[in-house]
């Protein structure tokens, strides 16, 4: 079917949402529509258009007047990990600056953890995701950096997402600080041949006081020889040659993005690479937040994500880092939102999400509002009414009844 045409009898297992004040498609010839109707039918979008001419379908939901758009994208997030940092950010917010070596802590707790105390923790936060409206996910490995640590968080995250990233080159653990390129050789050799069949990507931390340019170039050189599309960590701390590190590999995606110089945002648009911005690192080290309004009149993607880990952005929600684009970034909050959600899956090559085109999976969210402006309009206050990820309802309750 296509977008607006009726039809006159009900497609069987199909469910129609109608009476949506606001439907975000984030389709470019109709990014937004009012008064809409949208069906779901074998986990796919199946129409959209006018509640008056919706076609008939096997069940119906009534939104009431509320809104609905596309399942958040979390492209960015580090989630296989023991321990809690609280007492670090309680220092830096009484004036530490934040540096990298914050992430040793968490190395260590996530070693001693086991895959039972591991797999629990990832699986409450990934629950803790879909209840706030994000229905699909990456998660990188990166604080076991032994070979069997980095392999066993790569299983683990491969259980509940597709989006898997190897990050072994997250910094130098404790027994290589002394042999940073002996690091580097097992990051590109045995760490990689065991971590390989459970990623799909390579990713580094590109920055003062974890990877320099050369090291960062050939981890992602080796990543890409064994199949993995390559990622960055860039440009967080201060200016740093990520971004072109990024542009050789031929990367999806530079994310932090914090410290861009005209080069940087020249290399970023004719790569071109997704930028995606990472606010809530920003809120948790009280660093300057990223630039989104240049990066957007140049012309770059950018993409939203929330980075959450123990150290820097221990928070799972999409809903607050739209919040604080929108009031820190200078981001609309139509910008925002799509960041969120075709943003984040233009930095994971995604076409099948982050938008609600005919054919695109049945990922949405049903706001408890009549408008995604209210995801920054409203910061901090519950909103996600219900959630349905390939077309089922995965989280929150609504009333449907059967079509007469």
């Amino acid at each position: 079917m296509t977008v607006g045409q009726a039809c006159p009898v009900a497609i069987p297992g199909s469910t129609l949402i109608t009476q949506i004040g606001e439907l975000v498609t984030n389709e470019a010839e109709r990014p937004l529509m009012t008064d809409a109707a949208l069906v779901i039918e074998d986990g796919a979008v199946a129409w959209t258009g006018p509640a008056g001419q919706a076609p008939a379908a096997d069940s119906v939901v009534d939104a009431e007047g509320r809104a609905v758009l596309p399942g958040f994208v979390d492209s960015h997030a580090h989630l296989v990990f023991a321990g809690e940092r609280s007492a670090e950010f309680a220092a830096r917010m009484a004036g530490r600056p934040y540096q990298a070596g914050g992430i040793l802590t968490t190395v260590a707790a996530t070693r001693a953890a086991s895959d039972t105390a591991l797999r629990a923790n990832l699986r409450r936060l990934a629950a803790e995701m879909l209840r706030q409206g994000t229905t699909t996910f990456e998660c990188k490995s990166g604080y076991g950096l032994t070979v069997a640590d980095e392999a066993r968080a790569l299983a683990l995250a491969a259980e509940v997402t597709g989006e898997v990233t190897y990050l072994g080159a997250h910094v130098v653990p404790p027994e290589f600080a002394g042999d940073v390129p002996g690091y580097v050789d097992l990051v590109c050799g045995p760490m990689l041949d065991a971590c390989a069949p459970h990623a799909r990507w390579v990713d580094v931390f590109c920055e003062d006081g974890a990877f320099g340019a050369d090291e960062a170039a050939a981890v992602l050189a080796a990543g890409r020889a064994r199949g993995l599309g390559a990622r960055i960590h860039a440009n967080q701390l201060g200016p740093g040659p990520g971004i072109r590190v990024a542009a050789q590999a031929g990367a999806a995606s530079a994310d932090h993005c914090t410290y861009l110089t005209d080069a940087d945002l020249d290399t970023i648009v004719s790569a071109p690479l997704v930028a995606t911005l990472l606010p809530g690192a920003e809120f948790g080290t009280r660093h300057p937040y990223p630039d989104a309004r240049r990066l957007l009149d140049a012309g770059a993607t950018v993409a939203l994500a929330t980075d959450c880990n123990p150290g820097s952005s221990f928070t799972s929600s999409m809903a607050f880092c739209i919040a604080l684009a929108v009031r820190d970034m200078r981001m609309t909050t139509q910008e925002a939102v799509w960041a969120a959600t075709a943003g984040g899956a233009r930095a994971l090559r995604r076409t099948d999400v982050g938008h609600l085109g005919v054919g695109a999976r049945a990922d949405l969210i049903l706001l408890d509002a009549p408008s995604h402006a209210y995801l920054a309009y409203r910061p901090g206050v519950p909103q996600i009414a219900a959630v349905w990820q390939s077309g089922h309802l995965a989280a929150g309750t609504v009333s449907a009844g059967t079509a007469s």
